[in-house]
């Protein structure tokens, strides 16, 4: 079962990035996501099973 996450939408997240926000932003998605944190503006890809896990909140972007 997979969570419908789409780009641009904004994910809180369970812990917190190395940095200390717990927000993300997606950029890509597939069998992986990239992502960019909204504290320090990193971007990373990582696999969608484990972001699937951690996600606590997913808010749907204005189109």
């Amino acid at each position: 079962m997979t969570v419908d996450i789409r780009v641009g939408d904004r994910l809180t997240m369970k812990k917190p990035h190395p940095c200390g926000s717990k927000e993300m932003i997606v950029l890509r998605s597939g069998m992986d996501f990239k992502l960019r944190c909204t504290g320090c503006g990193h971007e990373f890809m990582t696999p969608r099973s484990k972001i699937e896990k951690n996600i606590k909140r997913a808010e749907r972007c204005e189109e």
